[in-house]
């Protein structure tokens, strides 16, 4: 693995699986970069984002302590694309500078992008495989309920809101499968070894 120098994006929809994905890439000692773990850290640290953000929503998108009014911002993004594509405009180039720095330090000759919105963002772009997680529509609405506290209503608006799933197929160069029954580890190791 040290001979190779490869980044993969690791993509898919809520309720896939990405994370546990990540986390066994880890165990192989292959680092991770957390793209929604990045964007929450600029949105909340980041005074450029604070302003861009204040002059989009108005006064009341920052509090009088200084945090994010998250409530304000999540049900602004849950009006539909072209809103969730304004609030993208200002946190994506920040997090895609990041992004960039962190892939340039890495001494692993495999490194690994986890990314909710990998196409939609167009972050594929910045990485050299994508890896889609996948698991059947029923099994992705349990996992968020159960993981969120959410309705089954509100976990399929968020679904809704996600690139449709047969169309990042398409785009993906690689597909696990994370239905509770087909090994994970098998199949991201036998990704590994065909990368």
């Amino acid at each position: 693995m040290s001979k190779k120098n490869i980044s993969l994006g690791i993509t898919g929809g809520i309720g896939s699986g990405k994370s546990y994905v990540c986390h066994i890439l880890e165990q192989l000692q292959i680092p991770v970069f957390y793209t929604d773990i990045e964007a929450q850290h600029e949105m909340c640290e980041n005074h450029e984002i604070h302003v861009a953000l204040s002059n989009l929503l108005g006064e009341a998108a920052i509090t009088s302590e200084g945090q994010l009014n998250k409530a304000l911002i999540s049900s602004y993004i849950c009006r539909g694309d072209d809103y969730a594509a304004r609030i993208d405009a200002i946190v994506h180039p920040q997090v895609r500078m990041k992004l960039r720095q962190w892939l340039s330090k890495q001494n692993s000759g495999i490194k690994a992008v986890e990314c909710a919105l990998l196409f939609e963002s167009h972050f594929d772009t910045e990485v050299d495989k994508k890896i889609l997680i996948t698991a059947p529509l029923e099994v992705r609405i349990k996992r968020v309920m159960e993981r969120d506290g959410k309705s089954r209503t509100e976990v399929l608006h968020w679904i809704s809101l996600q690139m449709p799933e047969e169309q990042k197929m398409k785009l993906s160069d690689y597909i696990i499968i994370n239905d509770g029954k087909s090994s994970i580890y098998e199949q991201v190791n036998h990704l590994l070894s065909i990368i």
